[in-house]
């Protein structure tokens, strides 16, 4: 069966639908997190509930896990950003209500296309691994559109690769075919544990998109870091994770907070930067698998090493939403 995707194998580049804005919008407190790779929106609804409570009201860019599986192997984010864009928009249309941020309709039939015909990665889908060179295909799901134009513009807490795909979303650059230009609709932008530095390999091309250009103006953007998991002395999965974000390094001479290493989580250029002392990437404790994905990880999170959505954490850089200084 032929992909159900919509796909185009010309330069056409779809530009942002500014048509509906008259001018500036206001700022509203409001915030949407962006689930990290692999992750799904229940890992953040507690994060969620603390920013609330902080007079932040937040919800979770509604998917789970399993709609990540497109994206595999370094392929185009475009079923990432197509979510991100349809969050915004009911988020602003709704002055900053959170509940009228609505689910994405997606099948397993949506599945099979997306995961057939999305372009990039390792095996070049699409004849290459490069985000300009992609051809353009439509990401499948049902995405209800908003109920009317946008009255405010929101915040963005990006979790791990989260961070950068978001990076991607205020972009007005085309990326796969399409340009966002969520900028427009997003006045702060907060990464946690994002792998912001160029490295080799498919999996950075996006990355390495983003830091073609500083990060747009009217936006604020902070990269926060974590220290405290050194490469030499925190397990395999710790060491090759920070071998894989800066090249020429084993991990072993590296510290960060057991996925991503210091230097790469502030490689935001124009961001402001927070460095947070033992602190994880992840609450590996609390989700399935973690003692087996990261048995040294989920040990220091039960030991009492917090992660960046601990309450005792998000203080340190919530307020910093809000206006707060740091």
């Amino acid at each position: 069966m032929p992909p159900r995707a919509n796909i185009a194998r010309t330069p056409f580049r779809v530009k942002p639908d500014n048509s509906e804005f008259e001018g500036p919008l206001d700022d509203c407190n409001a915030a949407i997190i962006v689930p990290g790779f692999l992750s799904g929106s229940s890992d953040f609804l507690p994060l969620a509930k603390l920013l609330t409570a902080r007079g932040i009201p937040t919800t979770v860019l509604p998917m789970p896990v399993w709609h990540w599986l497109p994206c595999l192997g370094g392929r185009s984010m475009r079923p990432m950003l197509e979510r991100i864009d349809n969050a915004v928009r009911h988020l602003s249309a709704a002055g900053g209500d959170v509940s009228a941020v609505p689910r994405v309709g997606y099948s397993l039939a949506d599945l099979w296309s997306d995961f057939r015909a999305n372009p990039g990665g390792v095996f070049e889908v699409g004849g290459s691994s490069e985000p300009d060179e992609y051809p353009l295909v439509e990401p499948c799901g049902t995405f209800l559109p908003p109920p009317a134009p946008p009255k405010a513009r929101v915040a963005l807490v990006g979790h791990s690769a989260g961070g950068w795909i978001s990076r991607v979303y205020l972009s007005s650059r085309s990326y796969a075919g399409k340009a966002y230009g969520g900028a427009r609709l997003v006045h702060s932008l907060v990464t946690l544990g994002t792998p912001h530095g160029d490295a080799p390999g498919p999996a950075f091309k996006g990355v390495a998109w983003c830091n073609r250009e500083a990060k747009p103006q009217g936006v604020r953007c902070l990269a926060v870091a974590a220290k405290g998991t050194p490469g030499d002395r925190s397990g395999a999965l710790t060491q090759s994770s920070y071998a894989f974000c800066v090249e020429g390094s084993d991990g072993s001479d590296l510290d960060g907070d057991g996925l991503t290493p210091v230097q790469s989580a502030l490689a935001f250029p124009g961001a402001e930067q927070l460095v947070l002392d033992r602190v994880t990437h992840f609450p590996w404790g609390d989700v399935f698998g973690g003692d087996v994905l990261a048995p040294e990880l989920a040990m220091d999170y039960k030991a009492g090493m917090p992660w960046y959505g601990s309450e005792n954490v998000v203080d340190k850089w919530a307020g910093w939403l809000s206006g707060e200084e740091l």
